[in-house]
């Protein structure tokens, strides 16, 4: 199903935000585009040089013509800007009650002045109760929350959480406006298993940044539709963003701040492409929600799992990483790409030499026995990498994927958590590069490949991907043999 998307924002006549940027983002990302106009922008790429905002009974008008008529998948709020207008939308989503609806609150201008009177930002905070999710940058943030603005990623969490827990919302805590070379950005969820699950992306330094905050609220919406888990759309519309951000400037648009260029991708390739690594990857969110409340992976969260415990998993991995290492090797053999190979190769080293050595300070003493389910990843994975190397990539993408996705979730771990290095290793840039490497090269290869070599490539993905779960969730009981 194509998600029918709605807009309610105000316009851009320079295409980079608003709703024409909605609009483009959405079918950027397979939807369906609708919008409803709260105002009349005059702006460029340089600011904005007036607002004409039309009657409220008008704005009701157009809110009931497409709601009559049209079943609505998803909403995107932005610029509302008015207490009235506020209270129009707020009276018709707790009419409509659409099932899922992203908050883009428009309160702060770029030049730090706010934009809403007192009465209208305490409208738009008792709106909060009616989202899914509220996507504000860091000024937005310190409004909502009624601080000061944050200087720095563990008080714009902090915030995140003071909000996520008075209003009932789940906060997309943004980090573009910090500093660094890694932008962070999290789901906040201050009633969840764990409230924070955290990306990291690398900066992409440019000055087409204009309407990214429209862009990405809109993508969420869409992508949130579509797959119904909130994460992976945060993710999916991340990548498609930064994607659309490194190829902003070549559009040239205005003398100021430029658009991204939301269909870069589609031009690149000539065509509407959907992932296909991430179509498997939404196809597993059930089983990756399940590994969230696995008392291995919350005891970790906490610092609460028993050394026991944990020397145990350890033990495990480390007998694993050794098989995982042949099967590496046995893929830069494979590939006639050098660039692969060297890949492979590198990673296959990585798990015999600094993976092992975190794992030399924390296994037990005595011979290991390897578990069942330890036997039975080792021996997929072999399968998989003899039957050819679509299915070997297919096969070890998982390990690289959904490790990446916990270490990015329980990161950053204090010092005082007992296991902090582990989450450390896991969360770290680099790490996270390996495993966006790897699901490129997966990508590639699943692209170039027939209609049955995908699905015994998606097989081979979804059985690595049970196995990893089953990894997390084994019984916490040690099987080892001493000397």
């Amino acid at each position: 199903m194509i998600p029918r998307v709605l807009s309610i924002a105000g316009t851009d006549p320079t295409g980079g935000a608003g709703v024409q940027a909605d609009l483009k983002s959405i079918a950027a990302n397979g939807g369906y585009g609708m919008a409803v106009v709260t105002a009349l922008v005059a702006q460029n790429t340089r600011g904005v040089r007036s607002v004409h905002t039309p009657p409220v009974s008008f704005l009701r008008e157009q809110l009931e013509a497409v709601s009559d008529d049209v079943e609505i998948d998803a909403v995107k709020i932005g610029m509302l800007g008015e207490e009235a207008v506020i209270g129009e939308v707020t009276a018709w989503l707790d009419h409509v009650r659409p099932s899922v609806v992203v908050l883009d609150p428009v309160m702060v201008a770029t030049s730090g002045d706010r934009l809403l009177g007192a009465g209208a930002e305490q409208a738009l905070r008792e709106m909060l109760p009616l989202a899914g999710l509220v996507t504000p940058n860091v000024p937005e943030l310190a409004v909502l929350s009624g601080a000061e603005v944050a200087q720095e990623w563990d008080e714009v969490v902090r915030q995140a959480l003071a909000v996520s827990e008075r209003w009932g919302v789940r906060v997309l805590a943004k980090g573009g406006h910090l500093n660094g070379d890694v932008v962070s950005d999290a789901l906040v969820d201050a009633g969840a298993t764990v409230p924070v699950r955290r990306l990291d992306a690398a900066r992409v330094r440019t000055q087409a940044t204009h309407g990214t905050g429209c862009s990405l609220s809109s993508a969420v919406a869409t992508w949130q539709a579509a797959t119904g888990d909130w994460f992976t759309s945060i993710d999916r519309s991340k990548r498609w963003l930064t994607e659309s951000l490194r190829h902003g400037e070549a559009l040239a648009v205005g003398q100021g701040h430029g658009p991204v260029s939301h269909f870069a991708g589609l031009w690149e390739r000539g065509g509407l492409s959907t992932s296909i690594t991430g179509e498997w990857w939404a196809r597993t969110a059930e089983l990756r929600r399940a590994t969230d409340t696995d008392p291995f992976l919350t005891g970790l969260a906490d610092g609460s799992l028993s050394r026991e415990a944990f020397a145990f998993y350890l033990a495990q991995d480390a007998l694993y990483l050794e098989g995982y290492a042949s099967v590496l090797f046995r893929l830069a053999q494979l590939t006639g790409d050098p660039g692969e190979r060297a890949f492979w190769a590198a990673g296959a080293s990585t798990c015999l030499t600094v993976e092992t050595q975190l794992h030399r300070t924390w296994s037990a003493d005595g011979e290991v026995e390897v578990a069942p389910g330890t036997q039975e990843y080792l021996s997929h994975l072999r399968q998989a990498v003899e039957q050819g190397y679509e299915q070997g990539v297919a096969a070890v993408l998982p390990c690289y994927w959904m490790y990446a996705d916990v270490g990015a979730r329980l990161a950053p771990a204090p010092e005082t958590n007992p296991y902090h290095e582990w989450i450390a290793t896991y969360a770290d840039p680099l790490f996270v590069q390996s495993a966006e490497r790897a699901r490129a090269i997966t990508e590639r290869v699943a692209e170039a490949a027939a209609p049955q070599v995908q699905e015994s490539m998606w097989q081979a993905f979804e059985k690595s991907a049970r196995l990893e779960r089953d990894f997390f969730a084994a019984p916490l009981v040690p099987v080892l043999n001493p000397a």
